[in-house]
């Protein structure tokens, strides 16, 4: 079967979202290197990635004890920043 040279292949053009962690304790990284960040450097840092990248996604990874009231600020300041939430998901305590 022939095949479309411009369909667009599923994620090709696709980035990686940037990942946001809160622990137990409410604290938070951002990226692959989990930086330690603060809810006004989480905003900076957003800000500055959405100006670089206007498709950027976010995904929340939260500790099951994680406050709720930190999870609720990432997601403002994502909103803040024009970042759309990609996924948002729970892990155990302790685990990685």
């Amino acid at each position: 079967m022939p095949e479309s040279t411009q369909a667009q292949k599923s994620g090709a053009n696709e980035t990686a979202p940037l990942i946001v962690s809160v622990d137990a304790q409410g604290n938070l990284r951002l990226g692959t290197e989990a930086l330690p960040v603060t809810v006004e450097r989480l905003k900076t840092e957003l800000l500055a990635a959405a100006q670089k990248n206007p498709e950027l996604k976010l995904a929340i990874s939260a500790d099951k004890a994680a406050p709720w009231g930190q999870i609720v600020k990432v997601m403002d300041a994502a909103k803040e920043a024009k970042i759309r939430i990609a996924n948002a998901f729970m892990k155990e305590a302790g685990k990685q």
